[in-house]
């Protein structure tokens, strides 16, 4: 078995050569303008069948496409200092925009259709695709001419899509000096930040310390692509015509503006539980307070365990196929055909993903890979995205297959709680399964907690352009700190520098897909609350996971939650989420308190 994979691309396409792949992307621009030629000013006039064949021919053709796209995305991903990925990523961003050009009268044409024959949505030759038009008739208020779509894209190129990419290439291929064991050692992103949870106090801190000053040190860049983002993002909601700066993620994600409310209502009046664990951490670590630098440290009696390549799948492999043979059966695949690029190296995008291949029924998955306990959790949670992607291929069309982000961690964190479950079996004393449960919190804190802070961070902002601040970097981190301060309160100690950890986050770049945030508050609650069932029914649970995990886009996340007896518009609801977390919480202090850990 390998030490460390590195994903094998050349599944994606016939010739992994540049040249083929650029001819490859020539020609998804040809088959668009085709497209075109075929249907464009004749969609108002379809009937039912003429409807259904569009849909399956404009699927059919992205479906055709998809492996050339993936390829130079997830190349470019994986190093975005090399030459040739540098060519491909450019090739791909100027055909994307041309295809997308071509074929941006079809959605404008089908709500045209959708506003005349409103009926169509229900005809039963389109029931398939029933939730995907009325999604589509959604958005018809907010569509302009299809010369403005066209003229939007063009500026999108090298606008904010050029402000993204230059954040990830910036944070990509910074290093970070930092003395280790006695060594200076000039580190990559993903090799620094394995830092943050080291058992020495004094090399987190310095990590921390390292990372976020030299990032401040170049904060009119950040500033200026989050500024520039926010603006446009303004704009185009008042040229489409939304009320509110979230309206667009709302219909994206098919989520009601009442659900949203409900949850973050939920998510202030239970900060303090977050601020129960947290000083349980600092007692724990034998602190008066926890300092920043302590929030992903490992327990002082915990065993220092470091897991190899070959011990991190296997312990994850497992996990799974305590739930799921089957879900074991793909987690093996994933493995076994090298859809994993785990090597931390400089170049490579920060953070981890999961990016599905529809037409390949899989899906790819990038992370840096250091041995610990959080990167085996890393390793579980994208691996329950690529399940959730083998089962929505199988059973949807392309326009029924990619859910919203709500739903979308769904598979990835119900894949982390399964291998906390395996972690606590295999736990070999009490210590070992504090230190399990310490990791629970640590994620679930970050990605509950501090998350909604970035939710009431990113409103902010677009509420101070609309008050006339400009957004520059000491502005842009005063809002930060207040989001983040209402969330901790005085339960951790700040370095002054963490003031720029809003600058690496990618999810306040990522164009044209503002409010990135909620959906994993609103997942990591969603799950919780799910796990409970699992908890409570066991076996009988699994094929209700899988019919949930299967639906892809066909139902709204309010619809899968009724399947399951929930309703997502009450606080009620949401805080049976919380309710899961303060029982990992409840067991932990009961842990604490035995052997004298006071």
């Amino acid at each position: 078995m390998k030490d460390m994979i590195k994903w094998d691309l050349s599944q994606l396409v016939d010739d992994s050569g540049a040249d083929p792949i650029i001819a490859a992307l020539d020609r998804m621009v040809a088959d668009a303008g085709k497209f075109r030629e075929r249907y464009q000013g004749k969609i108002t006039a379809l009937d039912a069948p003429g409807v259904l064949a569009f849909l399956e021919e404009r699927d059919s053709l992205f479906v055709r496409h998809e492996g050339p796209i993936m390829f130079c995305q997830l190349m470019y991903s994986a190093d975005s200092t090399d030459p040739v990925a540098k060519r491909l990523n450019d090739a791909v961003r100027k055909a994307g925009t041309r295809a997308g050009q071509e074929m941006a009268f079809s959605d404008i044409e089908l709500g045209q259709l959708l506003k005349k024959v409103p009926a169509l949505a229900d005809d039963p030759m389109l029931k398939e695709y029933g939730h995907y038009l009325e999604r589509v008739r959604a958005r018809v208020p907010h569509l302009l001419s299809e010369t403005e779509e066209r003229l939007i894209m063009a500026k999108d190129q090298n606008g904010v899509d050029a402000w993204s990419q230059l954040q990830q290439d910036w944070l990509s291929t910074r290093t970070f000096r930092m003395t280790v064991d006695g060594e200076e050692k000039d580190l990559a992103y993903g090799e620094v930040i394995s830092f943050y949870s080291d058992p020495d106090r004094e090399k987190r801190r310095s990590a921390n310390s390292i990372v976020y000053t030299k990032l401040g040190q170049d904060d009119i860049l950040w500033s200026s692509a989050v500024r520039s983002i926010c603006a446009d993002h303004l704009h185009m909601c008042e040229w489409r015509k939304y009320q509110n700066p979230i309206d667009p993620s709302l219909l994206d994600n098919d989520v009601e503006a009442g659900a949203v409310d409900a949850l973050m209502r939920v998510m202030r009046s239970n900060a303090g539980t977050y601020r129960r664990y947290l000083r349980l951490k600092a007692k724990l670590l034998g602190l008066d307070v926890l300092g920043n630098w302590d929030l992903q440290a490992p327990l002082p009696d915990a065993p220092d365990r470091r897991y190899d390549w070959a011990a991190s799948r296997e312990t994850v492999t497992r996990a799974y196929n305590a739930f799921d043979p089957q879900f074991a059966q793909w987690v093996g695949e994933m493995y076994d055909r090298d859809h994993l690029d785990a090597e931390p190296r400089k170049g490579k995008a920060s953070g981890a993903f999961c990016s599905y291949w529809y037409s390949g029924k899989s899906a790819y998955i990038l992370q840096s890979f250091n041995g610990r306990r959080s990167d085996v959790y890393t390793q579980a949670h994208e691996l329950g995205h690529a399940i959730h992607a083998y089962l929505a291929s199988r059973a949807q069309k392309l326009s029924n297959f990619s859910a919203g982000s709500c739903i979308a961690e769904t598979g990835s964190i119900f894949g982390e709680l399964l291998l906390t479950d395996q972690l606590l079996k295999e736990a070999t004393s009490e210590e070992e399964q504090l230190a399990v449960l310490d990791t629970v919190w640590d994620e679930f804190g970050m990605a509950a907690f501090q998350v909604s802070a970035r939710f009431h961070f990113e409103q902010s902002m677009y509420d101070a352009i609309k008050g006339g601040k400009v957004l520059d970097g000491e502005t842009v981190a005063a809002l930060w700190t207040k989001a983040r301060d209402d969330v901790y309160g005085d339960a951790v100690q700040w370095l002054p520098e963490m003031k720029w950890e809003w600058t690496m986050k990618m999810h306040y770049y990522i164009p044209n897909y503002r409010f990135y945030n909620y959906p994993y508050v609103f997942a990591q609650l969603f799950v919780f609350a799910l796990y409970r069932l699992y908890q409570e029914q066991g076996k009988a649970f699994v094929p209700k996971m899988k019919a949930l995990l299967s639906a892809g886009s066909s139902r709204s996340p309010a619809q899968l939650a009724e399947d399951q007896g929930f309703d997502i518009t009450t606080e009620e609801f949401w805080q049976k989420g919380i309710d899961q977390a303060e029982a990992f919480l409840e067991r932990m202090e009961e842990l604490a308190g035995k052997g004298g850990r006071k």
